[in-house]
């Protein structure tokens, strides 16, 4: 290929590989469950560090640091958002020149700090600043359990890989906003959470250091087995795509990005509802964690049935769902009703979470995929920024209300939009 050709693709690199295949490596979940399985678990720990935050912080902002402004309640998430975004590209090309192992276990180091500064934050933007801390951490190690899993089960089920993936972060956020509301009442609204975030943290890098092996071989496997050229397109090429000209990663892009934006609104503006409908903060620990528990749960079948059935109407559907269970949250006012319409929502997150990441499995090579999965992280967890923005300015204005449906009516939108963008990149396969 010729250099002019390179540049038009913005390809960083032409390489003609021989095909040579390791005969002690194959690809796929039976021949790799035993480390498919422990980065089930790993991951499970990558959630429950966030989850511990999940009905806790906002109301740290209220009763211990009088943080009278919902906008600024949220810049925790915001900052959070940030970061992690940023980490998430970071972490395709580090993962690509310093390994998927490596990129894990500087992930889990980053996040020892984290429950440090929240027990002894002076102040609420001490607790901002840990949860810059928080989503660098979050950025690396999710990042690398996504991408290890898609190398290890190879193109065939992508779709189960990612719901095994996200049912284990989402079961474990669930679990940590439970445990963490019971420690605040127990421990102190700030020793509790950050005492468990310690021992997660600890066992998270043991496990990743003692025995997760990198799986960058098994990449080279799946790339020789589809093509002797391995064409890597520059990160800013990438980003360049996913903004319009690209169908799949501008739609799985836009929609990722969408659906972050209103999983920061229910972190950040959910608890603060909650309890000024005169929920306790263990009742408003359980009913945040609701959503989550759906969420992961649901998509131990949603990945796998993406399979089968394709990607394209498994998000255009979970997005219009979302959409609606959040319009209902805004006009109800009923913990009871509250709860019917979190199952909803968390059975909307489900269809769209793990499909949306074997949809971008689909469209990346092998010798790319994880520089397109953090282009597409990078886009998704700025929604956490762009929720915690507007939420928190519609809420100050108009209120909690109307920023909760405001939010639903552009779930819905976003939804409609990929059905009209996106070209359907699942080949169906028997489960």
């Amino acid at each position: 290929m010729s250099r002019l050709a390179q540049d038009a693709l913005g390809t960083a690199a032409v390489v003609k590989k021989p095909i040579i295949e390791r005969r002690d490596l194959e690809l796929g979940l039976s021949a790799n469950w035993r480390q498919f399985s422990l980065l089930v678990v790993v991951n499970g720990f990558v959630g429950a560090m966030v989850g511990l935050e999940r009905a806790v912080l906002p109301i740290v902002a209220v009763n211990e640091f009088a943080v009278g402004s919902t906008a600024a309640v949220l810049s925790f998430i915001a900052t959070f958002g940030l970061t992690k975004a940023l980490s998430n590209l970071a972490a395709g090309w580090l993962m690509d020149h310093r390994g998927r192992r490596g990129t894990l276990l500087t992930g889990w180091l980053l996040g020892f700090p984290v429950p440090i500064l929240i027990l002894w934050a002076p102040s609420w933007w001490w607790i901002v600043a840990a949860n810059a801390l928080l989503g660098v951490n979050q950025g690396l190690t999710w990042s690398t359990t996504v991408v290890m899993k898609i190398d290890l089960v190879g193109p065939q089920r992508r779709g189960f890989a990612m719901g095994l993936n996200e049912f284990a972060g989402y079961v474990a956020v669930a679990i940590a906003a439970l445990a963490g509301g019971f420690a605040a009442t127990s421990f102190g609204l700030r020793a509790g959470p950050a005492y468990l975030g310690l021992a997660i943290c600890a066992v998270g890098l043991l496990l990743s250091w003692l025995f997760v092996r990198d799986t960058s071989a098994h990449v080279e496997l799946e790339e020789a087995r589809g093509s002797s050229v391995t064409e890597r397109p520059r990160i800013t090429h990438l980003l360049h795509r996913s903004l319009w000209s690209d169908r799949g990663l501008f739609s799985v892009s836009q929609a990722g990005f969408m659906n972050n934006l209103n999983d920061g609104l229910a972190w950040g503006i959910f608890p603060l509802l909650f309890v000024a409908s005169g929920l306790s903060v263990r009742q408003t620990s359980a009913m945040a964690a609701i959503y989550p528990a759906v969420w992961g749960i649901s998509q131990l079948g949603t990945g796998a049935l993406s399979d089968r059935w394709g990607r394209k109407w498994f998000i255009v559907a979970g997005m219009i769902v979302q959409g609606t269970a959040l319009v209902a949250i805004a006009l109800t006012h009923q913990p009871f009703a509250w709860g019917i319409a979190l199952v909803a929502l968390g059975i909307g997150t489900a269809l769209v979470y793990p499909t949306l990441l074997a949809a971008v499995g689909d469209i990346a090579r092998p010798s790319w995929r994880a520089a397109t999965v953090g282009v597409y992280r990078l886009w998704r967890d700025l929604g956490y920024v762009a929720g915690a923005l507007v939420a928190g300015a519609i809420a100050d204005a108009f209120g909690i209300a109307a920023a909760i449906g405001s939010i639903g009516v552009m779930t819905a939108v976003s939804g409609a939009i990929f059905g009209m963008r996106f070209r359907e990149t699942a080949v169906a396969t028997e489960l």
